[in-house]
């Protein structure tokens, strides 16, 4: 059904969609399940390195249910690579809340859908308008950069205020009889024309988009400089006795919480631990006998708001000397390990460091 009164913006958007929509396979479904599950990995993933964790976590948790009575760290293990591991934290917990407290069955509207944990705005827009026809708008980044564009709004998309007026502006464009297709198209105009680096010269709106008639493009969205990343120095040791190895769940509320490490000391400074010499310094005591040999590591790991400067040793402890004991941390064997989820960085030392016996033949390639 196709409505003539449409803001032109809106029939540009469509009309453009039609012709160059992405063929994704939460778009041929309405299962709110499958939906959601989408949403949640493509939040700060490109579809491209999503796609295939999608496919994989809805082949090894079919149903709702299925997810809800996994064990988190099966979970972890598959979302491994992924990144922002809180997403998978929420999406276990939304599960389980779902099946005990909806049977299985996810709330039909957008007021219900964002009261469930780790749904916020975007994702219970998205639900409710692709599985239940909602005329609610999707509101992110690709969508300030749109409507900032097009509207020639000054508003810092940074500001408290400015998700609400933009919503406000979406919420007058998004059509009635085809929310489900808007939010799609202005999914993909984002992602595909209006990029940061937009098509202008092939764009259908640039002969009423603001920012392109008034050459100012690239003062487009507003934004204020990003807080400056924080410089983090890890140093790992693997730790090996008996062909098996020294690891720690993470805990509290630091990156990475959830997921598996090596034996790690953190220091203030690069400079602390640059010859083995320093090492004596800072490893306990009990393992000044060992055999510490330095290894090959990822130099730079980049999050969001801070970057992860990491040095990484093999240490071969004796079999006769007895340290069954750390605080926190639990000998194991490496095919076990490769079972647990770990960080990107810590996947990346691995497969940096494979001619480590221990590592031969259990860790993935």
């Amino acid at each position: 059904m196709q409505s003539t009164n449409h803001h032109p913006f809106t029939e540009g958007l469509l009309t453009w969609y039609r012709q160059h929509a992405r063929e994704l396979p939460w778009r041929q479904t309405r299962d709110p399940y499958a939906i959601w599950l989408s949403e949640v990995v493509l939040q700060q993933t490109r579809v491209a390195q999503g796609l295939p964790y999608y496919l994989k976590l809805l082949e090894v948790f079919p149903t709702i249910e299925s997810l809800a009575h996994a064990d988190e760290s099966v979970l972890f293990r598959h979302w491994q690579g992924l990144g922002y591991y809180s997403r998978a934290r929420n999406l276990h917990k939304t599960a389980k809340l779902v099946v005990s407290e909806y049977q299985g069955q996810f709330p039909s509207t957008y007021e219900a859908l964002i009261q469930l944990p780790g749904v916020g705005p975007y994702t219970a827009a998205a639900i409710a308008s692709f599985a239940f026809g909602e005329a609610k708008p999707v509101v992110d980044g690709n969508v300030f950069r749109i409507l900032a564009r097009y509207f020639g709004i000054e508003t810092d998309i940074l500001h408290s205020s400015a998700r609400k007026e933009f919503t406000d502006v979406a919420l007058e464009l998004i059509p009635k009889d085809q929310p489900a297709e808007f939010n799609q198209a202005i999914m993909d105009f984002g992602s595909l024309q209006c990029s940061p680096a937009p098509l202008c010269a092939s764009c259908p709106l640039s002969l009423t988009c603001i920012a392109f008639q008034q050459k100012r493009i690239q003062d487009f969205p507003v934004k204020q400089k990003k807080a400056k990343q924080r410089n983090r120095y890890f140093n790992y040791f693997i730790l090996e006795q008996g062909n098996k190895m020294l690891v720690r769940e993470r805990k509290g509320k630091d990156i990475w919480s959830g997921l598996w490490e090596f034996y790690l000391l953190e220091s203030s400074q690069e400079e602390e631990l640059e010859s083995l010499v320093e090492l004596d310094k800072i490893l306990p005591k009990f393992l000044h006998d060992a055999v510490i040999q330095p290894l090959k590591s990822p130099k730079i790991h980049l999050l969001s708001h801070q970057k992860i400067h990491c040095k990484a040793w093999h240490v071969q402890v004796p079999d006769n000397l007895d340290i069954s004991h750390v605080e926190d941390f639990q000998w194991i064997g490496p095919e076990d390990f490769e079972k647990l989820g770990k960080s990107v960085l810590l996947l990346n030392l691995i497969t940096d460091n494979l001619h480590l016996e221990i590592f031969n033949d259990s860790m993935p390639r």
